[in-house]
C-alpha cells in the first residue's frame, strides 16, 4: 500500500485514479462548502414521505454543486445523486458516479456534526475506484482510491488510515435504524444477538462517516441494512482501504431500474476486522 495518496500509477494501469480522486474530493469540497453556510433559517425542510426521511434546500443545493463539478470535468459519465436520481448522458462512458449531497439530514437540521457529502465514482464493471467523505462540521475529509490506501486529512494533517486494532477490549458497535417502523421492529429485536462480544453501541445518523469512522478505528465495527447506495459507496471503499473487511449489498444497478425497496432493506453493509465478519447476519 502506498504511503503517498498522489503516488503515480504503473504504466497501462487502466484509469487515472489520482484524477478521479481529485474530481472527487473537488464535488465533494463544493458539496460541502453549501452545508457550511447553514442557516437555521433558511433550512427549507420538507418530508420525503417516510417519518424522519428529511431534505433540505442544503441537499438541493449542494447536489447540484456537486453535479456541476463532475458534469463539467466529464460530461459522458454518468451520475446517481440521492436528490436528482440518476442522469445517463447520450454518450455514456460507463463510468458512472454515486453521491450523496448531505449524508445525515436530520443531524444537520438539528445542528449535530455529523453530517457530511459523500461522492464515489465507479468504472465500467462496478468496482469503485475513488470514494471522498468530507465533513464540514467536522474538519475531516476522508478519501481513498483503489489499491493507494485510506486517508485523513484535519486541520492540514494527512493521515493514513489502518482501520481498528483487532481484539481490544471494550470494542464498539455502530449502526442504524430505518425509518419503517416495522423493520425498525426487526432491527432492534435482533440487535441483542449482534451486540453479543461488543460493549457498547454507537449511533450517529450518518452511514458515510461510520464507515469512515471504521477505517479511522474510531469504531470497531458497523453494521447497518437497508442502506441505499449512496449511503456507502465511498465510506464502504475508504474502509476497505484501510484494510477492513467490508460487505456491500449486491444491488440490481439503477441503470436496470434496481434496486427495489424489498431488495434494499433485506440488504446489509458491514464493516470492521476480519475477526468481527460473522457477527453479522447473511
Amino acid at each position: 500500500m502506498s504511503a503517498d495518496p498522489t503516488a503515480p500509477l504503473d504504466a497501462g494501469a487502466g484509469p487515472d485514479l489520482v484524477a478521479l480522486l481529485e474530481l472527487a474530493q473537488t464535488a465533494a469540497a463544493a458539496g460541502a462548502a453549501v452545508l457550511a453556510g447553514r442557516n437555521a433559517a433558511g433550512l427549507g425542510v420538507s418530508n420525503k414521505g417516510d417519518a424522519g426521511d428529511w431534505v433540505t434546500a442544503f441537499d438541493l443545493a449542494a447536489e447540484t454543486a456537486v453535479r456541476n463539478v463532475i458534469t463539467a470535468a466529464r460530461p459522458f459519465d454518468t451520475i446517481t445523486g440521492e436528490e436528482g436520481g440518476t442522469i445517463l448522458p447520450a454518450s455514456p462512458s460507463g463510468y458512472r458516479w454515486s453521491i450523496d449531497p448531505l449524508d445525515g439530514t436530520t443531524n444537520f437540521i438539528r445542528n449535530i456534526l455529523y453530517y457530511g457529502t459523500s461522492v464515489a465514482v465507479a468504472d465500467p464493471d462496478g468496482a469503485w475506484l475513488a470514494g471522498v467523505v468530507n465533513a464540514p462540521a467536522l474538519g475531516r475529509t476522508y478519501y481513498a482510491s483503489r489499491g493507494h490506501g485510506a486517508w485523513l486529512e484535519e486541520k492540514g494533517r494527512l493521515t493514513q488510515l489502518f482501520g481498528p486494532a483487532a481484539g481490544r477490549a471494550g470494542q464498539i458497535l455502530a449502526t442504524g435504524f430505518s425509518y419503517d417502523p416495522a423493520v425498525r421492529a426487526e432491527q432492534a429485536a435482533g440487535l441483542g444477538s449482534i451486540m453479543a462480544g461488543f460493549a457498547d453501541v454507537r449511533r450517529l445518523g450518518s452511514a458515510a462517516l461510520d464507515l469512515c469512522l471504521v477505517a479511522d478505528g474510531t469504531h470497531d465495527a458497523y453494521g447497518e441494512r437497508g442502506l441505499n447506495e449512496h449511503d456507502f459507496a465511498a465510506g464502504a471503499l475508504i474502509a476497505e482501504e484501510a484494510g477492513c473487511w467490508v460487505r456491500r449489498p449486491r444491488f440490481t444497478s439503477v441503470l436496470d431500474g434496481g434496486p427495489s425497496d424489498e431488495e434494499r432493506l433485506a440488504a446489509w453493509t458491514c464493516a470492521g476486522t476480519l475477526e468481527l465478519a460473522g457477527k453479522f447476519p447473511l
